[in-house]
């Protein structure tokens, strides 16, 4: 069983106890709506609209620093084994847990805490929009929102501050490094093998499905690229009423997908913690995010063959 390490400095504490006391319902929220601005299903949203409708090779970009991101996080929290400040101080509360539905002291459920998976993924995909577009909008947006959310992580009592302020270091530098590697290495092949194999190393120590859903997503990503540009070529576009149907679709194949993956197996298996049941998460999330990514632009032909006027 997972128990865990203790450490903290002495203020942190003190201070999330004291946002939680004078934030009032109206902070709370608030709190709760910023820090969805960190969520991966958001992020993959963002994604999704760059990807499938604005401009291809920047969404590979960002896909890239994303799935990269979202594979180190719980790497690192394998290593470090905090444990949660609602966890050791009763006075703070879990306002939002990580994994709804699930027992908040289940580590394995709602993984550790240091650094903030959030912050981290936060700074990395806000911040990859404004290093490949470079525009004062894209800039203060990969500002504000990090900060915006890693507030959250503290309010909302799942992260220490230093949790978080060590999130921010980590997303900037896998911004920096995944950046000069995407320009230095034009073998895509090659840069995704190498990172996945490094990712990979995650099997030996880590035992929380965060990091073998990550790894799940970052492997079917990397496939997906790779067999799109070799026999979807699919076409983007600037049409909102197309660029929202794209969207949406693409966000209800992943939800379809994702539930019936999971009809093979027993709701014990999935959730136990064993090796097996591990491996089977990571596969399914391959699986789902090498279809929707990879697979579901095909469709996109029939979408041009219907907005074809017909002939008179």
């Amino acid at each position: 069983m997972i128990t865990g390490n203790t450490f903290y400095l002495n203020f942190e504490p003190a201070l999330m106890i004291w946002l939680q006391r004078y934030a009032g319902t109206a902070g709370t929220m608030l709190a709760i709506a910023a820090t969805h601005l960190g969520e991966e299903a958001v992020l993959v949203g963002v994604l999704g609209f760059v990807y499938w409708c604005y401009d291809k090779e920047f969404g590979k970009y960002v896909g890239v620093n994303i799935v990269t991101a979202l594979v180190c996080n719980p790497m690192l929290k394998n290593i470090a084994l905090r444990r949660r400040p609602y966890f050791d101080h009763p006075q703070i509360k879990c306002l939002k847990p990580v994994k709804s539905g699930a027992d908040i002291y289940d580590i394995t459920a709602q993984g550790f805490s240091f650094p903030s998976g959030h912050s981290m993924n936060s700074v990395t995909v806000y911040g990859s929009l404004a290093m490949y577009k470079k525009t004062k909008v894209l800039t203060a947006i990969a500002i504000i929102v990090p900060l915006l959310v890693g507030f959250s992580r503290v309010m909302l009592g799942v992260h220490y501050p230093t949790d978080v302020f060590v999130g921010w270091v980590m997303g900037g530098l896998i911004l920096v490094v995944m950046t000069r590697l995407q320009r230095m290495v034009k073998r895509k092949w090659i840069l995704f093998l190498v990172i996945f194999l490094l990712s990979a190393l995650g099997i030996f120590y880590c035992r929380t499905t965060d990091y073998f859903t990550a790894l799940g997503i970052q492997g079917g990503f990397f496939l997906s690229v790779l067999f799109e540009e070799k026999y979807v070529h699919f076409e983007v576009t600037r049409k909102p009423l197309v660029c929202v149907v794209r969207v949406l679709c693409g966000v209800l194949a992943y939800l379809i997908l994702n539930t019936l993956l999971k009809l093979p197996f027993s709701k014990d298996f999935l959730e136990s913690v064993t090796m097996a049941s591990f491996l089977v998460r990571a596969l399914r999330y391959a699986l789902v995010s090498f279809l929707t990514i990879g697979v579901y632009p095909m469709a996109f032909r029939l979408e041009k063959k219907l907005s074809k006027p017909k002939a008179a």
